[in-house]
């Protein structure tokens, strides 16, 4: 069943379509989900012959954009485009994995769970939509983010189905190593803090403030749950945005309601930021999209290059937020990811993964690929995507530091992107 309706400059159809939970068959009892399956297409084009483009959503665990209006790249993607949105496996409008749904099993079934997540799966689920529901039409692809770490291995998995793909800020390093991304990533944050102090210079002593009171340690989130100064580095996620810095100026400047009382509203901003209710698999995947046969247990690495940077202790002054980078603590002390702790913990000391990228096929890829890498980019490091690009058939990149890792929202990214695939003979056909 088809539901139709409009949005402002949209017309919206949605169906829902069942695939197996495991998808290599290895789990007997596992059973079929579903994916909601959304699409999006200019309503004075319905009836013509556009040809396809897939949104791969950031994430991992991101659900897509679910937008008001015409605007930014679905603006530009609807001049030509039939626009395909499907809810990655466990989020959005297909079945949820929550935590709920893995505490009740043994650490090594929830590790398994897990899994059947991971990249491998999300492309085999979208073939299954093209296939099924477009009759093996060919598409383009869009990746913002975690959507480029899809695309790969897309490309690696059934390049024949993809006309071209577009990456906006997600090329990862192959083969991926997660100690090697957080090895960058950790100085990318301590860089991004320092920015912020040197616009705002009165935020320093206002943050030390706010860490000296969550030290004391009784100091509770509306849920309940006692705010550490961990967690509150945490928030330091914002900053690879546009506006990021902006966001926690203003989130800051309302912190105390008198001296040595946080008020109500920030501690209402702190948990809406950083419980995970919207999105439980980001923090609980973080890690495990770096899993490959050739690097062993991720082992939780991001933890590990933070115990040896010891100007990111919570006591030291001026205080250093983080960036995405998942902990173990947060199992512990983030109430809507305790019932994936044991499960979590299993994966960060899995070494048997499947592998999710082929370098020779990425190496003999005809397939038109066009990158935007930002240089300034806080979750998916520069370096390690020019690397990664430098040694992929038919591509090319685009560096920039006019945006930050959500320069998407300008539409003017996906503009430049085809641009340098047209340039180069436009999109398979």
């Amino acid at each position: 069943m088809t539901n139709e309706y409009h949005l402002p400059g949209i017309r919206v159809a949605e169906r829902r379509i069942a695939v197996p939970l495991d998808w290599s068959g290895g789990t007997a009892a596992a059973g079929t989900i579903e994916l909601l399956v959304r699409e999006l297409v200019d309503p004075d084009r319905a009836r013509d012959d556009l040809p396809l483009l897939a949104f791969l959503q950031g994430g991992p665990g991101g659900a897509n954009p679910r937008p008001l209006r015409r605007d930014g790249w679905i603006d530009e993607a609807l001049r030509d485009y039939r626009v395909v949105l499907v809810d990655q496996r466990g989020t959005g409008g297909s079945t949820p994995l929550e935590a709920v749904d893995v505490a009740g099993l043994d650490a090594a079934a929830g590790a398994d769970l897990l899994a059947l997540h991971r990249a491998d799966s999300i492309v085999r689920d979208l073939e299954h939509v093209r296939e099924t529901l477009y009759g093996g039409r060919r598409w383009a692809t869009l990746g913002q983010s975690y959507g480029g770490f899809l695309t790969l291995t897309y490309l690696s998995t059934a390049p024949e189905a993809l006309t071209a793909c577009y990456v906006c800020g997600g090329i990862p390093g192959t083969p991926p190593r997660a100690a090697e991304v957080y090895a960058r990533t950790f100085d990318r944050a301590a860089a991004k803090t320092a920015e912020l102090y040197r616009r705002f210079p009165e935020d320093a002593e206002a943050i030390a403030r706010i860490a000296d009171r969550l030290a004391e340690g009784d100091v509770t989130l509306p849920d309940g749950d006692v705010l550490t100064v961990r967690r509150f580095q945490s928030l330091g996620i914002d900053l690879g945005m546009k506006p990021g810095h902006e966001r926690l100026h203003w989130l800051v400047e309302k912190a105390f309601a008198r001296p040595g009382r946080l008020s109500e509203a920030f501690l209402a901003d702190v948990q809406s930021l950083s419980s995970s209710a919207g999105n439980p698999l980001f923090w609980t995947l973080q890690e495990s999209i770096y899993g490959d046969p050739s690097s062993g247990p991720t082992a939780w690495a991001a933890q590990a290059e933070r115990d040896r940077r010891p100007e990111f202790d919570e006591d030291r002054r001026p205080l250093l937020f983080t960036g995405e980078m998942a902990f173990p603590w947060m199992f512990d002390e983030v109430r809507l990811l305790r019932g994936f702790r044991d499960a979590v913990h299993a994966l960060a000391g899995r070494d048997a993964w499947t592998p999710l990228y082929d370098l020779d096929r990425l190496a003999a890829n005809d397939v038109p690929l066009a990158a935007a890498v930002y240089f300034d980019d806080m979750y998916v490091d520069a370096g390690l995507q020019l690397d990664t690009m430098s040694r992929i058939g038919n591509a090319q990149s685009w560096v920039t530091n006019e945006f930050e890792h959500d320069g998407i929202g300008s539409g003017r990214t996906f503009t430049r992107l085809r641009e340098l695939v047209r340039d180069r003979g436009g999109e398979k056909r």
